[in-house]
């Protein structure tokens, strides 16, 4: 296929950004892990795993080849999850076009990468590892979206941040649609922190919605002592902008400590928006397996955050706010930041307390 686009990754988030290049009338192909995923696509015009319900162009076609997909393209989309993603550039370094600088990169991953220096941003770990001719080249893209409304057309905000503005330019230029807006940003630093962070908060997000939404009532006993904070009934809308306010400053604080070089980067879709609709939206998976943590207990078969990476695959879906909120404390410690969100998340994901503790602890840091 003589496609000018490829984009590494076939699910939701890959899928939906390879059908709006296509549904431009651009050839695209995909690449997918899995053989199943390749013939839907194919066959059937369709991702039924990863995207549902949403027919795909003809203009887009899979394979499982990742070199057939990455060599002699003039664009590249980096799409694989974030515990997956070194991985996958590694397969792709002896691709010719890679090799030579031909193809110019972009990564719509989001999260921190663990290396043997610690957790690191995403395209200063790739630059690592790619030719020379990508350093302060690739472009990172993200910004308040769900796959699920971007692949129907649903008016979306995306930043296509990057060192080289010509670069940026161009994937905004094949980016953007009659519903899809993309602008360009320098603060290559910040929009990574603010896509990666967000994660974790859209988990401690998802509990409080958990606990708010059942009440004291709830046959589950969650709640215990129903004088536990005076009134077991106390959490609501405006707990959740509480708790979203106080995660977007530990964003901005970390990002202020990881280079971010513009405070607007907090303020505009990258950050605040990605936040909010990370935080609020249904599709969003992060927030559903913090309220699966209240009312699935999802975290009982782990033994604590490492083995629930370890078998990740278990829960049938990937929140990626849990490697983050790992990393996050790491980087936390490092920096010498206070994070209690941050932190007491990554505390209840590796089974050191109880998600009412993790509130009781964040209204004290209030108080």
């Amino acid at each position: 296929m003589s496609a000018q686009t490829a984009v590494l990754g076939a699910g939701a988030w890959g899928t939906a950004v390879a059908k709006v290049i296509a549904d431009k009338g651009k050839e695209v192909v995909i690449w997918s892990r899995e053989n199943e995923t390749q013939e839907d696509i194919n066959v059937r015009h369709q991702n039924s795993r990863y995207l549902p319900d949403v027919v795909l162009p003809d203009l887009l076609q899979a394979t499982t080849d990742i070199e057939e997909a990455a060599n002699g393209r003039e664009f590249l989309i980096l799409a694989a999850p974030s515990l997956y993603l070194l991985e996958t550039v590694k397969k792709i370094l002896m691709v010719p076009s890679i090799r030579d600088g031909e193809t110019a990169i972009a990564v719509i991953t989001k999260g921190f990468l663990p290396t043997p220096r610690g957790p690191r941003l995403i395209l200063e770990t790739l630059e690592d590892y790619l030719p020379g001719f990508y350093r302060q080249s690739l472009v990172y893209i993200a910004g308040p979206s769900h796959a699920e409304e971007v692949s129907r057309g649903k008016i979306t905000g995306l930043i296509a941040a990057s060192e080289n503005p010509k670069n940026s330019i161009r994937f905004r230029e094949l980016l953007k649609s009659g519903g899809l807006f993309v602008f360009s940003s320098f603060d290559v630093r910040g929009v990574q922190v603010a896509a990666a962070a967000k994660n974790v908060i859209a988990i401690a997000f998802g509990m409080l919605d958990a606990i708010k939404t059942m009440g004291p009532d709830s046959d589950t006993n969650l709640f215990g002592d129903a004088n536990l904070f005076g009134d077991a009934n106390l959490f609501g809308d405006g707990t959740e902008s509480l708790l979203l306010a106080a995660g977007l400053n530990e964003i901005q604080t970390l990002g202020r400590a990881m280079g971010a070089t513009h405070p607007e980067t907090f303020t505009s879709i990258s950050g605040i928006g990605d936040l909010d609709v990370t935080c609020r939206s249904v599709f969003g998976r992060n927030r559903r397996f913090g309220r699966e943590i209240i009312e699935k207990k999802i975290l009982e078969p782990f033994k604590d955050v490492e083995d629930l990476l370890a078998r990740i695959g278990e829960l049938g879906y990937l929140p990626e706010g849990v490697a983050a909120a790992k990393y996050v404390r790491i980087l936390a410690d490092k920096y010498k930041l206070k994070m209690p969100i941050s932190v007491g998340l990554y505390q209840i994901l590796n089974r050191e307390i109880e998600p009412l503790d993790f509130l009781r602890n964040f209204l004290n840091e209030l108080g």
